[in-house]
């Protein structure tokens, strides 16, 4: 009964620990062939961070923006090649693919020999496009799509840090309430 207990336990531990965690997150000190944020087309690269420091001022961010508001966004041209040609930014509520979404920033293009592009934006709930063009010959074109505080069950408040643990000892209760009853009934005489 007791390795029962102790299997049950570290199953509750572990169904705790795949429960507890949230789906945004900082993507920090990860190498550039491994970063999410890291867009390449014909031999170029780019690098598209976004920060939000009013609510964490650690953490870096680059699809999923956990709250709205003042975002700051930095866009790295990792590749020379990018260096050397104008490069204008679009970032638009969107896909940008139809004519009810709305353009909420865009610099024109100019070169940027340092390889850093900056600025910010404040953005609401809601699905945002990043377009980054690169007007060489031939022009390339990135696109980021950005989700800002979109509620979806496992990030809302209705899924709070609290609700892990009461997940897992339910489960517990469960597991031990199943395991009662699939017990055989030893009958005594």
């Amino acid at each position: 009964m007791i390795k029962q207990i102790m299997q049950l336990s570290v199953t509750a531990f572990i169904c705790f620990a795949i429960l507890n965690t949230g789906t945004v997150s900082a993507h920090g000190n990860v190498s550039l062939e491994d970063d999410s944020c890291l867009r390449g087309i014909e031999g170029s690269r780019v690098h598209f961070s976004t920060y939000q420091p009013q609510y964490d001022p650690d953490a870096e961010y680059c699809s999923e923006i956990p709250k709205t508001g003042q975002t700051f966004w930095v866009i790295d041209l990792v590749d020379q090649a990018l260096r050397d040609m104008p490069v204008g930014i679009q970032i638009v509520k969107g896909s940008g693919k139809t004519l009810s979404d709305t353009v909420v920033a865009s610099f024109h293009s100019i070169n940027h020999p340092d390889g850093v592009i900056n600025g910010e934006s404040n953005l609401d709930e809601g699905l945002y496009t990043v377009f980054i063009t690169g007007e060489g010959v031939p022009p390339v074109q990135y696109e980021y799509p950005l989700r800002v505080q979109i509620d979806s069950f496992f990030s809302s408040s209705r899924f709070s840090y609290g609700t892990g643990p009461m997940i897992a000892l339910l489960l517990l209760v469960f597991m031990l309430f199943a395991h009662k009853l699939m017990k055989p009934n030893r009958i005594s005489h």
